[in-house]
């Protein structure tokens, strides 16, 4: 597969991957962290800000895999 190719599933994936995190952060946040500490939800957003670049650094990983060498 060509870098090109990878890059353009791989931008689509991490803007799906973005957004779902989002929402499912802000879902989380609006059931659960209505009547919470405050610091425990402060660890919350740390950990919901933040959260995302660990699936994320998988696919970039692989936009960034160089082409095969044709034999």
């Amino acid at each position: 597969m060509h870098i090109r190719t990878r890059k353009l599933i791989g931008t689509v994936a991490l803007i799906v991957l973005a957004a779902t995190w989002s929402l499912v952060a802000m879902a989380l946040a609006q059931s659960a962290l209505t009547s919470i500490n405050g610091a425990i939800a402060f660890m919350f957003y740390v950990v919901a800000g933040v959260g995302w670049v660990l699936p994320a650094m998988p696919i970039v990983a692989w936009m960034q895999k160089p082409n095969r060498s044709q034999p």
